[in-house]
């Protein structure tokens, strides 16, 4: 029953906690003891829950990635001390069907998080700065700003009555000037951020990647620079993934990673195809090897991806000769 629930510490048992967060609750399952319950997405439940884990021996918290959503949580919950990770909800899904827990409900789900937890034991890691996730929603707000700029030229293209091309390129410089704004909020906050400031100088030293695409690669790779290239290729979604069985060697393709960072990547690639020397010759080289040019451009893409990891870990300018 709600409100009841009582957790008792056990010296010998560790738990794990999962947590299914919605706009208004967190609905919290506790392994193995196996208690649920739930509490307001709010700093005051947050309080609430504390007290409750306060009484147990918390090996690890697991939580889905939901936008904005798990970011309070996330943020309280280690700032007390706990270990949190967040995790893929695609991931957890799967991990729910492997199982056999096919019913998705918020207690259901939080069971299968504490599951999780337990079973895979997901990596815990701290909540990222403020200023990183106020960027990421700013460059994310342009994002769909340009989004809807695109679409809105591609209607004037083709209307035809005065009325309604009037409305159209009204609504354009509605969009046009939010566009301007936006950019001028990521460049404050670039600026007044010594560390943002410093990778953004580097990512654009490298011939390829304009102002844009550091932006993207800000926003939506704060790993860079801490694991090594193949690792940056995978997180990126640009490393080649096996697929053999038996005596049968399969193609490589590439998939997963974040969508947003790839198609920044990519834009990223068309330009050090052309302007910067080394890979502009490396591209022309796979070209000549019978490769297909959008298979050649993604080895681009991966390379770029390798050398942005590689210029930021030794925190370094790119040179056209490594010092």
């Amino acid at each position: 029953m709600q409100g009841k629930v009582s957790l008792e510490r056990s010296a010998a048992t560790r738990v794990y906690v999962g947590i299914d967060v919605c706009k208004a609750w967190l609905d919290i399952h506790v392994h193995p003891t196996g208690q649920s319950f739930r509490v307001p997405n709010t700093p005051h439940g947050l309080k609430q829950l504390k007290r409750r884990l306060a009484k147990v021996d918390v090996a690890l918290i697991t939580m889905e990635a939901t936008g904005k959503f798990h970011r309070q949580a996330h943020r309280n919950l280690h700032a007390s001390g706990f270990a949190v990770a967040v995790v893929n909800p695609l991931r957890s899904r799967l991990f729910a069907e492997a199982i056999g827990m096919l019913a998705k409900t918020d207690a259901v789900d939080a069971r299968m998080l504490a599951l999780l937890a337990a079973t895979i034991e997901p990596k815990a890691k701290a909540p990222p700065p403020e200023t990183l996730e106020n960027l990421q929603e700013i460059v994310r707000g342009r994002e769909a700003c340009v989004a809807q700029r695109t679409a809105l030229l591609n209607q004037l293209g083709t209307a035809k009555t005065t009325c309604l091309r009037q409305q159209i390129r009204h609504q354009l410089k509605t969009v046009e000037r939010a566009v301007e704004r936006l950019q001028a909020e990521i460049k404050r906050i670039i600026e007044a951020d010594p560390a943002l400031a410093r990778r953004f100088a580097i990512l654009t030293s490298i011939p390829g990647i304009g102002n844009i695409a550091a932006v993207t690669l800000l926003a939506n790779f704060p790993e860079l620079g801490t694991g090594t290239g193949k690792q940056a290729a995978m997180i990126a979604g640009l490393a080649p993934i096996a697929c053999d069985s038996g005596d049968v060697r399969g193609e490589r393709h590439i998939r997963g990673g974040r969508a947003g960072l790839r198609t920044g990547i990519y834009m990223a690639a068309l330009a050090a195809a052309r302007f910067n020397a080394d890979l502009k010759a490396f591209y022309v080289r796979l070209l000549g090897n019978g490769k297909q040019p959008k298979v050649a451009l993604t080895a681009v893409m991966r390379k770029l991806v390798a050398l942005a990891n590689t210029l930021i870990r030794e925190d370094r300018l790119w040179q056209p000769v490594h010092p």
